[in-house]
């Protein structure tokens, strides 16, 4: 699972979530900060209003939560997800496992420049290739 400090990272870079079936999130509001839920139709929904999007807890027991507003979740993205972020620029993901801890390297091709982002986990991995995107996209957008 990508960790916590990099998902704040793609949203503070301007990553945005459209809640779907499957999707992982936690709460940064509540005491439930840390634990992870995951969208699905019949325990926790994503309700459309004019005023934003709620995620309904349906038949929580557990604790007195019965919503939560969006902008109060941070998105959890899986790895499938973030691969299709980087799109066409996705050349490969490969474990290097010299040395300690394997490390998961994504090569993609960012700006028309090959590059490798290195992690313990592939979701990182990928992350910090789609944070790397987003980056460089937006010093395009300033130049």
């Amino acid at each position: 699972m990508i960790s916590i400090e990099l998902a704040r990272a793609l949203r503070t870079a301007g990553l945005r979530w459209h809640p779907r079936s499957g999707d992982s999130f936690v709460i940064e509001t509540s005491e439930a900060a840390g634990d992870v839920f995951t969208v699905a139709e019949m325990t926790v929904e994503v309700h459309d209003f004019p005023s934003g999007q709620l995620i309904g807890f349906n038949g929580t027991t557990e604790w007195a939560l019965d919503s939560v507003d969006v902008s109060d979740t941070l998105w959890l993205p899986r790895e499938d997800q973030l691969r299709e972020l980087l799109r066409d620029g996705f050349r490969s993901l490969a474990v290097d496992r010299d040395g300690g801890d394997p490390l998961f390297v994504v090569s993609a091709v960012i700006r028309g420049t090959l590059r490798g982002y290195e992690a313990l986990t592939a979701e990182d991995a990928y992350g910090e290739a789609v944070l790397d995107l987003i980056v460089q996209s937006l010093v395009t957008e300033d130049d």
